[in-house]
């Protein structure tokens, strides 16, 4: 046996280690076209493990931790992050991409980075920068999640960005669907930062991404339903009275009265919130296997290939989806105390790009320098690319002392 790590000995893990166990339609490393910088692999993780380690290990990630979706940081302790958000969506991927015979790495890598573009304060902080950056080709998530992934990133000395395999960048860019061709899922102009990438590597944004992609996409739908619904009634937005009557939500909670009889109201929650996400990953799982059988593909790029996605809800179950949707729209998002908080935080992201815009030496001396190089429209991304890394704690203390008189 080695007595110094000097003396082990690693040998490349073969098909045995990696590809036991896959379905032929899923992502097999083994087979994975590759990285845009060429590199050695690893000895002992495949490609797409490696991605996820290179995502859990990157800056945006733990930024994630003080990045709210519906309420701020300082509001409570307990309401979900961007962070917890990821985690909840690659457990729920997992399950569904091991089920299916899909690579499990590639589906938890897939839904661990999907928020990173995401700015402070939510929806609310990314429709204020949208606004401000108009002029300069405006501002999505997804296309920012990119550019980090592909650019802001700056940990290895050869190359910036993570240098992720082509799988799970094309995961990343299409994580709604096709971005052009006749099966867009929207109608608006490609983002800059995508087309800048893709001009340089084709990830192919006519056809429907992998099934592992699909997998992290439908499990984010997922999460994000059962989670704002557990938090909506955390801080009494609403309460179990005006579940009851709709789709899933209330056929569970009612499965687990049956079940328990009266109960705890955090453990009626709690149980609730579970067997809310069963039913609907349950759905995923018939549904998806049908499809599959369906369409008889027999590799990743067959999968590509189809006119539509296979990872999906029953009919009945996608309008469920949009009714808890609707509901949460109605009840949470628009809710009067969320409201006022989506206002403030439009305003703070709004007047701190107005001022950086026009005196970008206000900005720390490396974001300045790179301000500096660019004509307008450059500055305005340098100045987007800054808001948007922010944690909601950070955006709030910068913005205090750019406008508050008595604060350094």
């Amino acid at each position: 046996m080695p007595s110094t790590p000097a003396e082990l000995k690693l040998t490349p893990a073969g098909p045995d280690h990696y590809g036991s166990g896959l379905a032929p339609y899923a992502c097999d490393p083994l087979a994975t076209r590759g990285r845009f910088h060429a590199e050695q692999e690893s000895g002992y993780r495949s490609c797409y493990q490696r991605d996820r380690d290179r995502i859990i290990h990157s800056s945006a990630f733990r930024r994630l931790k003080h990045k709210t979706q519906v309420f701020v940081y300082h509001e409570g302790d307990y309401y979900r992050t961007r962070l917890t958000h990821s985690l909840e969506v690659a457990q729920i991927a997992r399950t569904v991409a091991r089920s299916l015979g899909l690579n499990e790495d590639l589906a938890e890598a897939l839904a661990l980075a999907h928020d990173f573009g995401h700015t402070p304060f939510g929806h609310a902080g990314e429709d204020a920068l949208d606004a401000a950056m108009a002029p300069f080709g405006g501002f999505d998530h997804n296309a920012q999640t990119l550019r980090i992934l592909t650019k802001l990133e700056e940990r290895y000395p050869t190359f910036d960005g993570l240098n992720l395999t082509w799988e799970t960048l094309e995961g990343v860019v299409k994580h709604n669907g096709p971005l052009t061709g006749h099966y867009a899922v929207s109608e608006r102009a490609l983002p800059a930062a995508t087309l800048e990438y893709v001009a340089d590597h084709d990830l192919e944004l006519h056809t429907f991404a992998s099934a592992e992609a699909q997998v992290a996409a439908i499990s984010d739908d997922i999460a994000y339903n059962s989670h704002d619904i557990d938090d909506g009634l955390r801080a009494g937005l609403f309460d179990l009275e005006n579940l009851k009557e709709l789709p899933l939500v209330g056929p569970a909670f009612a499965s687990v009265e049956d079940e328990y009889g009266q109960i705890d109201r955090l453990r009626l929650i709690h149980v609730g919130i579970s067997q809310l996400i069963g039913s609907m990953v349950a759905d995923v799982l018939a549904v998806s296997r049908h499809n599959l059988a369906e369409s008889a593909v027999g590799s990743p790029d067959e999968v590509r290939a189809l006119d539509h996605a296979v990872v999906t809800f029953s009919d009945e179950i996608a309008e469920a989806d949009r009714a808890v949707k609707s509901f949460l729209y109605e009840n949470m998002y628009r809710h009067h105390i969320v409201n006022r908080m989506t206002s403030k935080a439009r305003r703070v992201v709004s007047e701190m790009f107005d001022l950086l815009f026009q005196e970008p030496e206000l900005l720390p001396t490396a974001w300045r320098a790179r301000a500096q190089e660019k004509d307008e429209h450059g500055r305005a991304r340098v100045i987007a690319d800054y808001i948007a890394g922010m944690t909601d704690r950070y955006a709030l203390e910068l913005h205090r002392k750019l406008f508050d008189p008595d604060v350094v």
